[in-house]
């Protein structure tokens, strides 16, 4: 088992490229490459490849296989990277063995498709995706996927669920998780993420609960501002955080919300912004109006004018 290895170096600054597209709408592998280059070189403490920033849901089998392949390459040990995998069990296996045949170092489990299941049929779907791979594997709490408390202890049992990552956003739920699985597995060193959109405004939060590791999305088009905010949150500096989630990232969410799918396709758009041509999101998602980019590239430009006032 590859648990206690991958748990414990994924202990920093989390990145979720986006999957770079050519104007004819297929993958530019090239320019995938060069993003996840780029993120590793500045100080990611892993990459996420084709999870919910990398449009995981517009990816054939074989796009995916070739995208994490190449992260991995691009990484090249230096960083663990992290495939998706998602829809129900039988294609949730399917890319799992396809991950674990591209070198990838776990999985992000995603929640099923479409269907609403109880806490037995979760439980069911989660330890058969483990019992499946080899991978070790984070279970994304968000949507249709939400856990008991005593759901999660059950997952926590399974040697290669390494972690839950709470893209719903009930600290009163995440706090009775934590406490679920402390009191029934002491010792376990079970991880817990923040996986919201835009994590950094909930980090304060999270924090208090004991939460620290979390995505973020900003990381893939400003990862100095990303990185300056991880370092003030991590070190207790809130007066830097304050200013940061003030001038940057209300503002960003704000805008964020403007637009159904923003919270990829904005960011897409901010990665384009800096330089990187990695084209435009596939649909079902649709692209930010002008208007909306315009305004993302001044909150940019603020962000790095925050970091200069530090």
């Amino acid at each position: 088992m590859t648990s206690p290895a991958l748990a414990e170096r994924l202990d920093g600054l989390l990145f979720f490229p986006v999957t770079a597209f050519g104007q004819d709408g297929g993958l530019d592998l090239d320019a995938f490459r060069a993003h996840v280059r780029a993120g590793v070189e500045a100080g990611a403490a892993a990459v996420f490849a084709c999870c919910g920033t990398g449009e995981f849901h517009a990816l054939s089998p074989e796009e995916f296989g070739a995208c994490v392949a190449a992260a991995v390459e691009e990484a090249a040990g230096r960083v663990p990277v992290v495939a998706g995998a998602g829809y129900g069990t039988a294609l949730a296996l399917q890319y799992a063995r396809i991950a674990e045949q591209a070198g990838a170092d776990g999985l992000l489990a995603m929640p099923p498709y479409l269907v609403v299941a109880d806490q037995r049929g979760l439980l069911r779907h989660y330890t058969a995706l483990a019992e499946g791979t080899g991978l070790d594997i984070i279970v994304y709490q968000r949507d249709n996927a939400v856990f008991a408390p005593e759901t999660v202890v059950a997952l926590a049992q399974v040697p290669n669920i390494i972690g839950l990552k709470d893209g719903l956003g009930d600290l009163d739920l995440m706090q009775r998780i934590i406490s679920a699985v402390r009191s029934a597995l002491p010792g376990r060193d079970f991880l817990y993420f923040n996986g919201l959109p835009t994590a950094e405004l909930t980090g304060l939060a999270y924090r208090g609960i004991g939460v620290s590791l979390y995505s973020s999305a900003v990381y893939a088009f400003s990862p100095e501002i990303a990185l300056a905010f991880h370092r003030a949150l991590v070190r207790g500096d809130d007066a830097t955080v304050n200013r940061l989630l003030d001038g940057f990232y209300r503002p960003l969410v704000d805008l964020r919300n403007q637009g159904r799918g923003y919270a990829v396709s904005l960011v897409k758009a901010g990665v384009r912004m800096r330089g990187l041509e990695v084209g435009e999101v596939r649909p079902p998602l649709s692209e930010p109006t002008p208007a909306h980019v315009k305004e993302l590239g001044e909150l940019i430009e603020r962000g790095l004018a925050l970091l200069g006032d530090n």
